[in-house]
């Protein structure tokens, strides 16, 4: 199945090189496995897994790595009119070691990588314009100029009417000072119709480990929704008339990475296909329950494969789901 709706996202495009062993310091791993990756890039592929139509725009390097990646996106049904080979940079690469209580340790190299290279006179106003969602995130804030090409684009599609979606997905590594990651992130915030954050970098981004109270300031900013995923737990929501908890599934998990990008591309899947945009802080608590419980399958079923990619779900593999794991009602605040 498919849906009419198309979908942009724009950031990173990046290699994963993530520990075949489980909590063991990235410094003592014995191997790596290769896997694309980049969180923008991840939920353009989800997307375009689920039906929509979903392309990307970032810069990679003129290097092996960059082929592959385009290679990539293509082979997964995203248009990559949008991506550019940079012939200076290379692409950027991460190396993950992943813990049992779903936690990370990420050391990238990008010196300067191909993602920040990214110029706002790269951007095609057209082609941005012809999205009814754009999704981004802060990693492609933290330096100039993809801080600027990345603005630009946003400022297009909410000129031309497109629902945003944000995650700040917070990498303090790749800022020169915490406090300008901060900064950036809350920029861009009234931007965002929705937002999705990691409970582990609530606190740092919100200035309080209260869910209520921070979501709440977020909402104040102009965005409709927010969100917050709890790994195994599932998530919190609140669009200022509806907030409150929805238990995650339990599975056995081979790689947690990309679980997050599993649930906001399966979140934002659904809440375009039920034309839920235009209504987001008037949804009711069922409309919440089903994208909650759709996008919480979806990050389950994401950590099942190594690498986040091959592990991101259809449509039917959501259903199948869903048929054979017990829906849980929200916890309503």
């Amino acid at each position: 199945m498919s849906s009419n709706f198309k979908a942009i996202s724009i950031g990173e495009l990046l290699i994963d090189f993530v520990s075949t062993t489980i909590d063991v310091p990235l410094g003592e791993c014995p191997g790596f496995h290769k896997a694309p990756g980049g969180a923008p890039a991840n939920v353009a592929v989800g997307l375009a897994k689920l039906g929509a139509k979903a392309g990307f725009i970032g810069k990679v390097g003129d290097d092996p790595f960059g082929h592959f990646l385009r290679k990539t996106l293509v082979e997964n049904g995203v248009e990559v009119e949008g991506l550019i080979f940079d012939d200076y940079a290379r692409t950027t690469l991460a190396f993950v070691a992943n813990r049992s209580d779903g936690r990370k340790e990420i050391i990238f190299y990008r010196n300067p990588g191909a993602d920040i290279r990214l110029r706002p006179e790269e951007i095609d106003k057209g082609y941005v314009a012809s999205a009814d969602l754009l999704h981004f995130g802060s990693v492609s804030l933290s330096h100039s100029p993809s801080r600027e090409a990345t603005i630009r684009a946003v400022e297009i599609a909410r000129d031309s009417g497109a629902m945003i979606s944000y995650d700040p997905n917070l990498r303090l590594a790749l800022w020169d000072r915490a406090e300008d990651a901060r900064q950036w992130i809350w920029e861009l915030m009234p931007m965002a119709d929705v937002a999705k954050l990691a409970e582990e970098e609530w606190e740092f981004i919100t200035g309080t480990d209260d869910l209520e109270s921070g979501s709440g300031r977020i909402l104040e900013m102009g965005v409709k929704l927010v969100v917050v995923t709890r790994g195994e737990r599932g998530c919190y929501f609140n669009n200022g008339k509806v907030q409150g908890y929805l238990d995650g599934f339990k599975v056995d998990v081979v790689d947690p990475l990309g679980a997050g990008d599993g649930f906001v591309a399966a979140m934002l899947y659904a809440i375009m296909e039920r034309d839920l945009g235009s209504r987001l802080d008037d949804l009711d608590e069922d409309d919440l329950r089903e994208v909650m419980t759709f996008a919480n399958a979806a990050g389950a079923l994401a950590t099942q494969q190594v690498g986040v990619i091959p592990s991101l779900p259809t449509r039917d593999e959501i259903e199948a789901f869903l048929k054979t794991h017990s829906i849980v009602r929200a916890n309503l605040v």
